[in-house]
């Protein structure tokens, strides 16, 4: 793990996808076949990364999560309540990827990406062309009983190449929320879950490691923080105009490309 480029290449692909409806752990695996990086230590690269993203989501909602710890009278989705909603939507995940962790990293690979990858874009047009009836409007009406079904829509994103914003978008939508929320919730629903992700990883995987490849990963986490900085600003400007769709095309577009040159 010495070519600090892949690294880079590596880190703007996980930023720039992490938190759109197109499958970070999709590109990454697809990526970094073609820079022949692959692998026990790059699977677990990949999710390691994620850190940089994470981090750009606490920034830019830092004022939420302060508000978790340090809650407001008259703002419902803080404090005790918030992080109660929180642990919801992270649980359906985190106990099956517990149970099933070791069958989900053997997923990485192009062939088993490109199965999740088409079955969610056709799944986003599908929620985009019915018409659903929001009742949610903004995170202050968010309810348990949503955030625990978002959470259950979060477990189709074990399945690398589904996205799991996508997942959480969808299942905030059919739930009821409208898309401006249901992306905000799904960015702040990452944090937790992709920490307990990368730390669970991380520890699985640290006999893989040593001093030397902490450079690696430096650049791959600094990387992906800019870059979901950018992806996300964008994003939430995008998101309240445009539906899923064009993400959904994109995904399908790329899909025999997938086929063709990786998995064929």
């Amino acid at each position: 793990m010495d070519n600090l480029w892949v690294a880079f290449i590596l880190s703007i692909v996980e930023g720039l996808t992490e938190y759109l409806p197109v499958s970070s752990s999709g590109h990454l695996v697809l990526v970094g076949d073609l820079l022949n990086f692959s692998g026990e230590k790059a699977a677990t690269f990949q999710v390691v990364i994620q850190l940089g993203a994470i981090m750009a989501v606490v920034v830019l909602y830092w004022g939420r999560f302060w508000g978790l710890l340090r809650p407001q009278q008259g703002v419902p989705f803080a404090g005790l309540r918030g992080i109660w909603m929180l642990f919801l939507t992270c649980v359906p995940a985190c106990m099956l990827g517990l149970l099933l962790h070791s069958q989900i990293k053997s997923l990485f690979t192009p062939s088993m990406v490109l199965i999740p990858f088409v079955i969610g874009a056709l799944l986003m047009i599908f929620v985009e062309r019915r018409q659903f009836h929001p009742r949610y409007e903004t995170l202050d009406d968010m309810t348990p009983g949503l955030a625990f079904g978002i959470g259950c829509f979060q477990c189709l994103a074990l399945f690398p190449g589904f996205s799991r914003s996508a997942a959480t978008i969808m299942g905030g939508m059919i739930l009821g929320a409208r898309r401006p929320l249901a992306a905000e919730y799904s960015f702040i629903a990452a944090v937790p879950i992709m920490v307990a992700a990368t730390g669970f990883d991380l520890l699985k995987s640290l006999h893989l490691f040593t001093a030397a490849d902490i450079p690696f990963f430096a650049v791959g986490m600094i990387g992906s923080f800019i870059s979901a900085l950018i992806a996300v600003k964008a994003f939430v400007r995008l998101v309240g105009h445009m539906t899923l769709v064009p993400f959904a095309v994109y995904r399908l577009l790329l899909a025999p490309f997938i086929w063709y040159f990786m998995v064929h």
